[in-house]
């Protein structure tokens, strides 16, 4: 197992670390890393080359997130089926390692985006119901405040706090390894968030302004 949890979490730190931004705004002649925010993310790539491409970024970024994850569930499926909780801890590891890869990119020393689309994509493998709700959620945020930090924060406190009550109404069951494990992605996004957090609290965050 532990042999498996290395190869899989190095698969997806090595996955993460491609960085679809920098490519994307690479293709339209410019260094995305010096514009806007700096950051490499799909928010950035659409303030500074607009919808398209930003939106491009975001999809290949959730198809990034969903390949990591999935990968260990897709080959674990074609050998003898582990324990369930097994299962899921393998598949953690390749979510992680594709996350750390997309904030810390072994390609751009160690830099990257905030992980919110990847999380997203990694997610939908292991807490379909969750993500969605959080999803759900970031669009509501998002259209109240056009803060696009404020809607991810959101829907990172929304997973475990998903894992928690949904078992209260609905048939669905979440054991302490995924709200723990929702709990860690939170924690992790509210870090990565850390300086928009100064910035809202200070009122100098910047809004997504819808263009004309």
């Amino acid at each position: 197992m532990f042999a498996a949890l290395g190869i899989f979490f190095l698969l997806g730190y090595l996955l993460g670390s491609v960085n679809f931004a920098v490519l994307v705004a690479k293709r339209h002649g410019v260094d995305i890393l010096k514009e806007g925010s700096g950051n490499p993310g799909a928010t950035n790539v659409k303030r500074v080359l607009g919808k398209g491409p930003g939106n491009l970024v975001f999809a290949l970024d959730v198809l990034k997130g969903f390949a990591g994850t999935g990968l260990p569930h897709l080959l674990l499926r074609m050998e003898e089926t582990p324990a369930a909780d097994v299962h899921f801890t393998v598949c953690v590891a390749g979510f992680v390692g594709t996350l750390l890869g997309h904030c810390f990119s072994c390609l751009l020393k160690f830099k990257g985006g905030k992980g919110v689309a990847s999380t997203i994509g990694g997610l939908v493998v292991l807490l379909p119901a969750p993500i969605l709700i959080g999803a759900v959620l970031w669009g509501l945020v998002f259209l109240a405040s056009r803060y696009v930090s404020l809607a991810s924060l959101a829907l990172g406190v929304s997973l475990p706090l998903s894992c928690w009550l949904l078992p209260l109404f609905t048939p669905l069951k979440f054991g302490p390894a995924q709200f723990w494990f929702a709990a860690a992605v939170a924690g992790f996004n509210v870090w990565t968030h850390r300086s928009n957090i100064g910035r809202l609290l200070n009122g100098t965050e910047n809004r997504f302004v819808k263009q004309a």
